[in-house]
């Protein structure tokens, strides 16, 4: 018999199921993983002379199409030409219409970042004066609204269905083989294939109107959606599908043929089953490393295979919770979870906290870079109520593994209980057998006083009437055995019939009764509710982790916010007379992110002093092996004309005696090298003269 949910579990499911979708619906608009740190012009500034193209710096590469980048005038008509181009490292330029009269201008810009996560917003410059414009420069609301929500559920769920899934397959060939004959725990797994499977296409559907218009309708644009299938993100999700029909294959043989095999001829399937489902398992995991935040920024290298162990330890800890809460509340009463396999589980669950405490520290440093940034970010923030979250889970697993010590040491007092719900079952089956041969015999005793009846009334009709003839006597015995043998069988369904239904009521009774005598086990009892209150928890970290990964990491907010402090301080430097431009930087290898500050004094036609400094995201002066320096004036054909500075300390290094022949729109490269390999070369105009 399968035992049922109490209606107070139930409405506690249903609570955290309600208080994590409130959770999950107030992240609002997802935040973005790419942060604006410079361009050119520089947002608000006024500038003499017409600029021939405009060119933004991001923290790390982005995706662009045809209306990435769009420059209105102050009409909100396109002044833009051409598609936007990636002119240098993080950089990218759209080219403007040539002549442009006097006025203010927008720049609007939507981007997928490298961690295939939308990102818009939008500043101002203006040639000559300002002016009033008819264009709102609020950011865009790109990856928000009801199409974001939608996503943002679909993301939720995906995860979800993987930690069930894998989970709950990994409890059942690691810590309970017989369980891949209950029924529940099917439904628990199969459940997992289905929302992952659905989730994945739900998202496959989604993602070009999430990454571009915003519009509910645009869902079903298949030229969307073959835009999406050459991305890395929609080759990530079409690997995934492949791979869950892979997953698909091997639920069906942990529920077919190995349920149906003896316990010794498990054996080798079971090693064949967990190498299968751990590739498969692994490639699932790999389909969010390769395309989200472990696909870029610092270490990737490093960071995906970090990511895919993080993942899988996730799903085999929350996953394997999962399955031991279903187990101990709906498995049949024949069927129960053993102590062994409970101990099985938590020595799992143990080294899978580990993994997971391991891997949590580099990606957070990863994420982070600072102590600062756990209280200075959102991301950090999120990531403090997160590490909470886990160390609460982390108490009440310890209280769990005291419930499963106390139950391995209760082993007579299980076995008590198993003999007694045996006795139980003899007793119930004695019982089922009584009545059915007391109904047989009450059966068979009224058939014989129906014969006896019969057999009289001929006598006494033979007595009334000797004329009769023997062959009429005949016929009337044969009438009266005939009435006789038709009583019997219409008396003999009825009591069988009722044996039968008394039996059903009995065996009720019984399966109640072995409810409550397995109920009555205090710890069991306190296990089962130690073991729900992590999985309630467990709801809660899966909704802040999936909020995590639509947060703008602590690393590059605060690489975003230098960006800005140093733009800002190159504005008043320019004001003063003297040249000051910042510029990022990202060589690709270890240590390869910063910022460049180019001082030239007094910026006029003749001779110049030059300072460069190069400092870290955070602020930090460092050494790099090779800085250089190159100054070119396009319109005239001059240069480049190359400058070595001098080394003067860390982070710093200085020029003296810099000839500019004329005055105009000079192009500054500045060529980083910070490893053997390892070089860029960004570029910025200025006017100088």
């Amino acid at each position: 018999m399968t035992t049922t949910i109490t209606p107070r579990v139930r409405n506690l499911v249903l609570l955290l199921l309600a208080v994590t979708g409130m959770l999950f619906a107030g992240a609002g608009t997802a935040s973005a993983h790419a942060a604006l740190t410079g361009s050119d012009p520089t947002s608000g500034v006024v500038v003499d002379k017409a600029p021939t193209q405009i060119s933004l710096t991001f923290s790390e590469k982005v995706s662009t199409n045809n209306d990435s980048l769009r420059v209105l005038d102050p009409k909100g008509k396109r002044v833009d030409v051409g598609k936007p181009s990636n002119i240098s490292g993080t950089t990218y330029a759209i080219q403007v219409r040539s002549g442009l009269p006097d006025g203010t201008y927008t720049v609007a810009w939507q981007v997928v970042s490298a961690d295939s996560h939308p990102v818009a917003g939008a500043f101002t410059f203006s040639v000559g004066a300002p002016s009033k414009t008819t264009v709102s420069v609020s950011d865009q609301d790109v990856g928000g609204g009801l199409v974001g929500g939608l996503y943002g559920f679909g993301r939720y769920m995906s995860y979800a269905g993987f930690i069930v899934m894998v989970g709950g397959a990994a409890f059942i060939l690691a810590c309970w083989q017989r369980g891949a004959g209950v029924r529940a725990l099917q439904r628990l797994v199969v459940s997992g294939w289905v929302a992952l499977t659905a989730a994945t296409l739900w998202l496959l559907l989604l993602r070009g109107s999430y990454t571009t218009t915003g519009k509910l309708g645009d869902v079903f644009d298949l030229n969307l959606v073959g835009q999406v299938l050459q991305t890395k993100t929609g080759a990530a999700l079409v690997s995934r599908l492949l791979l869950l029909a892979a997953a698909a294959l091997f639920i069906a043989v942990l529920f077919g043929a190995y349920d149906k095999r003896e316990e010794e001829e498990k054996r080798d399937l079971t090693f064949g089953l967990a190498i299968g489902g751990g590739v498969v398992a692994a490639g699932l995991a790999a389909s969010w490393a390769l395309a989200e935040h472990a696909s870029t920024g610092l270490q990737p290298g490093i960071a995906m295979p970090v990511d895919v162990v993080h993942l899988l330890a996730v799903a085999t800890w929350l996953g394997g919770l999962s399955a031991l809460l279903v187990s101990l509340y709906r498995a049949p009463a024949d069927n129960q979870v053993g102590r062994t396999a409970v101990q099985n589980f938590s020595r799992i669950a143990f080294g899978s906290v580990l993994a997971l405490v391991a891997t949590g520290i580099y990606q957070s440093w990863r994420q982070l870079g600072s102590w600062s940034a756990f209280t200075d970010t959102g991301y950090g923030q999120l990531l403090l109520v997160k590490i909470g979250l886990v160390a609460l889970l982390v108490g009440i697993a310890s209280i769990s593994r005291r419930w499963t010590a106390r139950l391995a040491d209760t082993g007579a007092t299980t076995e008590s209980a198993e003999l007694a719900e045996t006795a139980v079952e003899e007793r119930a089956q004695e019982k089922e057998k009584a009545h059915a041969s007391a109904s047989s015999k009450t059966a068979d005793s009224r058939a014989t006083s129906a014969e006896v009846s019969a057999s009289s009334a001929t006598t006494s009709t033979e007595a009334g009437a000797s004329t009769t003839t023997s062959a009429e006597d005949d016929s009337d015995v044969t009438a009266s055995s005939s009435a006789s043998a038709k009583g019997g069988d219409s008396e003999a369904p009825g009591g069988t019939k009722r044996a039968a239904q008394l039996a059903r009521q009995q065996a009720a009774v019984d399966s109640t009764r072995q409810k409550r005598l397995r109920d009555a086990d205090p710890i069991r009892f306190g296990l089962r509710r130690s073991v729900l209150a992590e999985a309630a928890v467990a709801v809660v970290v899966l909704a802040v982790t999936t909020a995590l990964t639509t947060t703008e990491p602590g690393r590059t907010e605060e690489d975003a916010k230098a960006a800005k402090a140093s733009s800002s301080s190159a504005s008043s430097s320019s004001s003063a007379g003297a040249l000051t431009l910042d510029m990022s930087f990202d060589t690709g290898g270890t240590d390869g992110k910063g910022v460049i500050r180019l001082d030239l004094d007094p910026a006029r036609v003749g001779g110049n002093e030059m300072h460069v400094y190069v400092q870290r995201p955070n602020g930090r002066a460092f050494d790099v092996p090779e800085v250089k320096v190159a100054f070119t004036l396009a319109a005239k054909k001059i240069g480049p004309l190359p400058v070595t500075p001098d080394h003067i300390t860390t982070g710093h290094w200085a020029a003296t005696g810099i000839q500019i022949p004329m005055a105009g729109d000079w192009k500054i490269s500045v060529t980083v090298r910070t490893s053997d390999i390892d070089q860029t070369t960004v570029d910025k105009n200025a006017q100088i003269g």
